[in-house]
């Protein structure tokens, strides 16, 4: 006889007289619920259709937002005995809003942000033993790649331990998602996106051609300003004999770990001088980070503008030798200046977390390709990153994620981090961590941006700060308790954010403890910047995204007159602006001080800017969307203020952007659409990311990508639906840019090595852009129009730009990363089959090749056409630079 588990009054009793201080002693009828279903509920997940509009679906009676739904089923299997108790709940995490639940066995609640719960009706009996149930969910929008499902759906049962689905309990998404396959991968109609395949991987790459590695010696990465190689090289088997008048000790221990990485020997007899000279540099050279490099065969002379410069040199004399043959160098005549002072990679440890190894990795990187800003986003709904003397629960409470429906001792789980703390939705840098971080940026000129953002993305610290409230208001000493409160408790106002949070993802800015609690924490990091060394010059604010997504133009009142086909269909009068009904908020509106409630973050953003001056900071940094209400850069207290620009450009970004700078602002490149790396690669539903702004940047793109005259690319790239668009020079006055910013948000990136896969090797096309304006790069010019018919950019100056980089990161900096222990992502060859004859080609060309003919089940290097006589089982795949690593393995 197969056991049941059923909870019956006699259970129930028996689960009462266990329970102790609120949790249930083990074996108990609940917890035996929790750990049967955990371990035996197979559950997997089809796409049904992505159409949902164009087949029928009631997608604007649900209110989805214009009026989009899509179809999945999530399939549940008992592979174990029966199990006929419904007391039991089934939390999961889904990106899209769930619409409606489509068994009558079950009801679905949105919790908070991507959580719901998954209910059993009265109706429902319980799993047989062996049974197979679906459930059809409805849900907003598309689901177009594996990585929209979310790993780690959890069981509870009363107080019994939660448990992680075993199934799901996986980085390995695929293993319960399901090919999608067909069209599905498209999002509209209209969608004309080319599926990624080895044979349409094998034409974008055939136009790169293989070079020799004498047509690449003399290659650096990012470009110099001006180069010129002479006939001659330098051996330098016997080691460099350092002549140091330019590096701290610190700055010359970080070229030292370098050279090391690459074999170099800096214990040896040829000449290596290092000096510092400005006056020695004019024009638009003279600028931090210029240096001159020459090598010949009295040795090498490495001159800079300042002592960053001098170190930026080094890096482009290491950049000329590959790891483990580092014997001899091109003679060289290089003179080099960055084309942006601002030169950035932003990275998001506050959706999940990464280490503080992976970060000084990022650094060391960073570092060897001339990047010099680490923008780190250290706070947001989902997480608080950095420990903060004197406030110990924005980490005790807000850097901790499990199943805790109170929130007093953690956030509750997002973006697949389960019940549990134990992987990468909790964590945090202690002090010592960020001390540390600071310390090794500075060593190698990079300046560590932090990003405590505001009011917006502000979950994680007013749920901690609710909690350290709720501690002294016990204790009698409500002073303390509102001292740092970032909440009105009377404010009622209806809010969906932007990843589906309610007003508590908001701090108030209306209220003193708000400020109190600005001044608080930039004390305290200001004061870790000075211990490091590092003075904090730039405070981010955030400032993103501070409004209620249920009043976007995407919806219309249920109730409307004329009703378009194209919006969902809601109740607009239950919904609020952030803080309409907060009575702080609505006091400062009556006298006047704000004009509406639409203008209190750029409002808040003013406020914190006064804040930072006082503490002696000269820069405030936002995202430009935060600051839109404010008349200009002049409205801020700071001597500079800064914005990241993140419109995209085929929604008119390529003209809003000279508006910003217009404005008086430092803008700051910062597209999605071209710069953002938590975007899928290719149009391939197994990649990672999110794919809002587009479906895929490569590596090719992100090289291709024209930062300062942004309607250009137009020209060379499609909008998200594979699409062509319209630029335009819409406006007269270009006041220039201050600097490009490529960003690693984290929602669907979870692991260190999930990060390392999306940032590398793109991120070194970004530094490329930042520090190198090519040849290609046209000056922007007020009415000149591209898209894909015009032919005003040298494509075959690009292509030949192109190949040279490709070449130089497949045959020399691949392999450094891989010294470096960087998990980047290997890219995915192109095949095809001709006449019997296999084909291959990958966009880096020197990373090894390999087919199999069993599939997959052996693997033979390839270096040249193959003959094949039965391609039916044939699979390509390409190795990391060392060989150590395979990459993803395709059919043909």
């Amino acid at each position: 006889m197969k056991q049941t588990f059923k909870l019956g009054m006699l259970s129930a009793a028996i689960a009462a007289g266990l329970t102790g201080c609120g949790t249930l002693q083990s074996g108990s009828p609940q917890q035996n619920i929790v750990d049967a279903l955990s371990s035996q509920l197979n559950i997997s997940y089809d796409i049904v259709t992505n159409h949902g509009v164009q087949e029928g679906m009631a997608c604007q009676e649900m209110g989805a937002e214009w009026a989009s739904c899509n179809e999945i089923t999530m399939t549940v299997v008992n592979d174990g005995d029966a199990v006929e108790s419904n007391d039991w709940k089934i939390y999961l995490h889904s990106i899209r809003v769930i619409l409606e639940v489509a068994n009558k066995d079950f009801t679905i609640e949105h919790i908070t942000g991507d959580l719901y719960v998954l209910t059993p009706t009265e109706s429902f009996k319980g799993f047989a033993a062996g049974e197979t149930i679906e459930i059809p969910l409805i849900q907003e929008y598309w689901t177009l790649f594996e990585t929209d499902f979310m790993p780690r759906a959890y069981v509870v049962s009363g107080d019994a331990t939660p448990k992680a689905i075993e199934s799901l309990n996986t980085e390995n998404v695929d293993a319960f998602v399901s090919e999608i396959e067909g069209n599905e991968y498209k999002r509209v109609p209209e969608d004309n996106n080319i599926l990624a395949t080895a044979a349409s991987r094998f034409a974008k790459n055939s136009d790169v051609e293989a070079l020799s590695e004498g047509a690449i010696e003399a290659a650096i990465i990012p470009t110099p300003l001006k180069a010129r190689q002479m006939r001659g090289e330098l051996n330098v088997a016997g080691g460099f004999a350092i002549t140091n008048n330019a590096l701290d000790a610190a700055q010359l221990a970080a070229f030292e770990e370098r050279a090391e990485l690459l074999d170099v020997n800096v214990k040896g007899d040829v000449a290596l001088n290092i000096n510092v000279d400005a006056k020695a540099f004019e024009g638009e050279e003279a600028v931090s980070g210029a240096y001159k490099l020459a090598i010949n065969a009295a040795g090498v002379d490495v001159l800079g503008y300042d002592s960053v410069g001098a170190f930026y040199g080094l890096q482009s004399m290491l950049a000329l030798m590959s790891k483990g043959d580092a014997e001899v160098l091109p003679w060289v005549a290089i003179e080099d200046a960055p084309r942006f002072q601002y030169r950035g990679v932003m990275v998001d440890v506050a959706r999940n977390f990464h280490s503080k190894e992976a970060i000084l990795r990022t650094v060391d990187q960073m570092a060897a390709y001339k990047l010099n800003k680490l923008h780190l986003h250290l706070t947001d709904d989902e997480g608080w990153r950095l420990e903060i003397p004197g406030l110990p629960e924005l980490t005790d409470v807000g850097a901790e994620r499990c199943h805790d429906l109170s929130e007093t001792s953690c956030l509750l789980p997002q973006l697949g981090s389960g019940p549990d703390s134990d992987n990468f939705g909790s964590g945090f840098f202690s002090k010592a961590d960020y001390i540390e971080i600071l310390e090794h940026a500075k060593a190698r000129g990079i300046e560590v941006i932090p990003e405590i953002d505001m009011p917006a993305h502000s979950r994680a610290a007013v749920v901690s700060m609710e909690a350290r409230y709720k501690k002294y208001a016990e204790q009698g000493d409500l002073a303390k308790a509102e001292e740092f409160r970032l909440m009105d408790p009377m404010d009622t106002s209806n809010v969906t954010t932007v990843q589906f949070y309610d007003k508590r993802s908001f701090v108030n800015p209306c209220m003193d403890s708000s400020l109190n609690f600005v001044n608080k924490v930039i004390t305290e990091v200001k004061a870790m910047h000075d211990e490091a060394g590092m003075p904090l010059s730039t405070w981010h604010f955030g400032g993103d995204e501070a409004k209620n997504i249920k009043l976007n133009a995407g919806f219309q009142d249920i109730n409307a007159a004329e009703p378009v086909a194209w919006k969902g269909s809601i109740d607009l009068s239950q919904q609020d602006k952030p803080f309409a009904k907060s009575p702080m908020c609505q006091k400062l509106i009556e006298e006047g001080v704000v004009s509406d409630f639409g203008h209190l973050p750029s409002y808040f953003a003013e406020k914190v800017s006064g804040v930072v001056a006082e503490h002696g900071i000269e820069n405030f940094q936002a995202w430009q969307d935060g600051l839109k209400y404010s008349k200009d850069a002049s409205a801020f207290d700071t001597k500079n203020t800064r914005v990241n620009f993140w419109d995209v450009l085929y929604w008119g970004g390529d003209a809003s952007a000279y508006d910003w700078a217009a404005k008086g602002y430092d803008m700051i490149v910062s597209n999605p659409d071209y710069v953002y790396m938590d975007m899928p690669y290719e149009v391939d539903p197994k990649e990672r990311g999110y794919y809002w702004a587009t479906r895929a940047t490569d590596t090719r793109k992100m090289f291709g990508f024209a930062p300062e005259n942004l309607p250009q690319n137009a020209e060379t790239s499609v909008d998200r639906d594979g699409n062509g668009f319209n630029g335009k020079g819409t406006v007269d006055h270009n006041d220039g840019f201050y600097g490009l910013s490529a960003q690693l948000w984290s929602e669907t990136v979870r692991t260190d090595e999930q990060y390392e896969y999306m940032v590398f090797p793109r991120v070194i096309a970004a530094a490329e852009r930042a520090w190198h304006k090519a040849d290609w790069e046209l000056d922007y010019q007020a009415g000149k129009q591209f898209n894909q018919q015009t032919t005003h950019v040298d494509k075959d100056a690009q292509l030949q730009d192109w190949t040279r980089f490709a070449n130089v990161m497949g045959q020399r900096e691949m392999a450094k990363l891989d010294a470096a222990g960087i998990q980047y992502r290997i890219p995915v060859p192109g095949a095809i089959m001709e006449q019997g004859t296999l084909h291959m080609n990958i966009s880096m060309p020197g990373l090894p090749l390999q087919y199999s003919v069993d599939g997959g089940k052996s693997w033979t290097d390839y270096s040249a056409p193959v003959a094949i006589e039965d391609a039916s089982n044939v699979k390509v795949r390409a190795l990391s630079a060392d060989k150590q690593r395979e990459g993803r393995a395709v059919s043909l």
